[in-house]
């Protein structure tokens, strides 16, 4: 692994702390001013960031067999989350009746269905200009929040309003990485985070289903001609705050790069902590007593948890659709019994 593969690992690894952070502090927003604007400062980058990244490791869509490993490694675990997340449900909630639907993502599963559709996308915008497709993809991103239709439908919504930073991704080059994360823009990158906290703290004007790109403009203005507008602020807010993000991410190697690599364990399988914490008396009692700050802990030691080794061996089958782990750990057994 060399420098640069360590700045992407660090990447990853600071993303999904936010992501898991984000998700745990979403209940307390409501009635605390301060997480309500570290809460949308967050999302102003996280995904965007995370999707970006992904963009730019899109550049095998020629290789032989492409879609089926799309399909193994997106859509496949898509539709088996699906379904566990589903049951889960149905027992946490106490709902009424189980009702499996495939094309409904629950929760965060939305981003294998339009991670998977954004790869599909790609060969076609790919062979455009850059600036020319960018500048599609963009309006596309604007235009869609115009049909009132299209919002968790198969993530169809969050596909069009994405696209644009995948695209973004795939066409930077490392050098550009490396030039946004050299130390001349780090201070400014710090300045201009933190002037987005305080004015969302002081100017709480952006809702933050702008930043969720799930629903059509409709559902979230009562103007809807100014929705093109709204939406197009929110596109620069992201691009600025995600390059903020990239350029405070350091580049050496340190003991938690290595859990960039298992990002997609953390995502997938978070979700069942987070949703039983919302559900539990633990949320109550953090929020009576004021330690709604032990949830920076509490984020990472789920990050932590969910990318060790012994939850990747366990989870493995389910992620990977592979049990390369599990016949390592046989032949171990093997070795010691005949030993």
């Amino acid at each position: 692994m060399n420098k640069r593969d360590f700045y992407f690992d660090n990447a990853k690894f600071l993303l999904i702390f936010f992501v898991v952070f984000g998700h745990l502090i979403q209940s307390f927003t409501k009635n605390n001013d301060v997480l309500y604007a570290l809460y949308k400062t967050i999302y102003t980058f996280h995904m965007p960031a995370f999707i970006l990244i992904s963009g730019h490791f899109a550049k095998g869509f020629l290789e032989k067999d492409y879609i089926w490993k799309l399909m193994k490694k997106l859509l496949f675990p898509y539709m088996l989350f699906q379904l566990i997340y589903t049951i889960y449900y149905y027992f946490l909630l106490h709902q009424q009746s189980l009702e499996f639907n495939l094309l409904n993502p629950a929760w965060s599963l939305w981003f294998l269905i339009s991670l998977f559709c954004w790869n599909l996308m790609l060969p076609l915008f790919a062979k455009m200009r850059p600036l020319a497709g960018l500048m599609l993809t963009f309006m596309i991103g604007i235009a869609i929040g115009y049909v009132e239709s299209v919002d968790n439908f198969l993530s169809l919504s969050r596909t069009f309003v994405f696209f644009p930073f995948f695209l973004l991704g795939y066409h930077l080059r490392r050098e550009h990485f490396q030039t946004i994360a050299s130390k001349q823009y780090k201070i400014l990158a710090i300045s201009i985070a933190v002037c987005a906290f305080i004015i969302f703290y002081f100017y709480p004007i952006i809702d933050e289903k702008w930043l969720l790109g799930s629903k059509p403009y409709a559902q979230m203005v009562a103007e809807t001609s100014l929705g093109a507008t709204q939406r197009l602020i929110v596109y620069c807010i992201s691009l600025i705050m995600s390059t903020c993000f990239l350029a405070l991410v350091p580049k050496r190697k340190y003991s938690f790069t290595k859990i960039g690599k298992y990002t997609l364990y953390v995502y997938l399988l978070h979700g069942f902590i987070v949703k039983y914490f919302r559900q539990s008396v633990v949320e109550q009692w953090l929020a009576e007593h004021h330690l709604v700050w032990i949830l920076v802990v509490a984020a990472l030691a789920v990050v932590l948890l969910l990318s060790s080794p012994f939850i990747r061996i366990i989870a493995q089958p389910l992620i990977e659709m592979s049990i390369t782990r599990w016949k390592k750990i046989w032949r171990r057994i093997r070795n010691v019994t005949n030993a």
